[in-house]
């Protein structure tokens, strides 16, 4: 969220990310990397230098965010599409009243996730934050 507020600003270093978002460097570096090999930054080395959004805020969808550090959306691993295993105590998944509902959920979720991308997080948060302190 921190490189989405700062889109088009330049490389933004892992020292400034670190300090002001109160995440530890190490633990940081691990995640920026993962956004880097996903495709969703890029790094500069050298004097100016640092980590920035490849797309804009707009282009990124929570659901590419969610899948990369979370794995499956879904609550139950016969519902997912990347990680299926069928449940253990299941005897007919077609016919499973709890995967169908758990289905539905997964399904909902997912769609909110793809609409939704860094920006809309930004502004909901501009908007909560007027609703916390109106002028």
């Amino acid at each position: 969220m921190y490189l989405a507020k700062k889109y088009e600003k330049g490389p933004i270093l892992i020292s400034e990310i670190s300090e002001t978002q109160h995440i530890p460097k190490k633990f940081l570096e691990a995640i920026l990397l993962d956004l880097r090999n996903a495709g969703i930054l890029n790094s500069k080395k050298g004097k100016g230098g640092g980590y920035y959004l490849i797309k804009s805020p707009s282009e990124v969808n929570l659901a590419d965010v969610v899948r990369l550090f979370e794995g499956a959306i879904a609550l139950l691993p016969c519902v997912t599409h990347r990680f299926y295993e069928p449940c253990a105590e299941c005897q007919d998944e077609f016919s499973c009243g709890v995967r169908d509902v758990f289905m539905e959920i997964r399904n909902e979720t997912v769609e909110i996730l793809k609409r939704s991308t860094l920006e809309d997080v930004i502004h909901r948060e501009e908007e909560l934050l007027k609703l916390e302190h109106p002028q």
